[in-house]
């Protein structure tokens, strides 16, 4: 079997008001996206800050950066369509976006991300779970979103979670609770987890608690 390998991108950053956190100073908010290859080829998870709106330049002041040559991609899956995760996903014309259908829905109907991102780009619309390939399964985790997924990735004697922003923080990981970790939990069946997030640059490492 193809070993499945996951290399992370840094994909700039942002700055987030204090307000808009509730804390006493802005803080700097890294933005990562995962090149995940596997037996049936190459997939890239996230791309990164978008342009189009001077308003939300403005207010995030981001830093962008995308190294990423299309040629080398086949697919792409957004966790979900805010601007800092889908901005370079008209550099992949023709290359199939996966993206849940609620999400894509949510987008298309305005005010949720820089509208200008949306078109131009071969969307996959997804009804929950979808295998890619052996060992890699979309799995919808709700929350941030509604249509927010995350990617399952197995290696055989572990697990690895690409969780984009199912949680802003790895300290955050299970809490609050929500009903799609027992999914996690299954498919991962008691073996070592590394969890991976779009906006932080440590991981959870652990065993995913057992199904409630």
């Amino acid at each position: 079997m193809t070993p499945i390998t996951v290399h992370r991108l840094d994909l700039g950053h942002f700055t987030r008001p204090a307000e808009e956190w509730g804390g006493s100073h802005a803080r700097v908010e890294p933005v990562f996206g995962y090149l995940v290859r596997h037996a049936r080829g190459v997939l890239l998870f996230d791309t990164g800050m978008g342009t189009g709106s001077p308003e939300t330049d403005a207010h995030y002041r981001p830093v962008r950066k995308l190294t990423v040559d299309p040629a080398d991609v086949d697919a792409v899956v957004n966790c979900h369509l805010h601007f800092d995760h889908i901005g370079g996903n008209q550099r992949f014309p023709g290359i199939p976006v996966l993206v849940q259908r609620t999400e894509l829905a949510l987008a298309r109907a305005g005010g949720h991300t820089i509208d200008s991102l949306l078109p131009g780009v071969r969307y996959t619309e997804l009804d929950g779970e979808h295998e890619i390939a052996p060992g890699v399964l979309v799995v919808p985790t709700p929350g941030h979103t509604e249509g927010h997924q995350s990617l399952f990735l197995d290696h055989g004697d572990r697990v690895t979670v690409l969780a984009g922003q199912a949680y802003d923080f790895a300290a955050e990981f299970g809490v609050p609770y929500r009903p799609w970790l027992d999914r996690l939990a299954e498919l991962a069946a008691g073996r070592p987890a590394r969890v991976l997030f779009a906006h932080d640059d440590t991981l959870w490492e652990g065993v995913l608690p057992p199904p409630r």
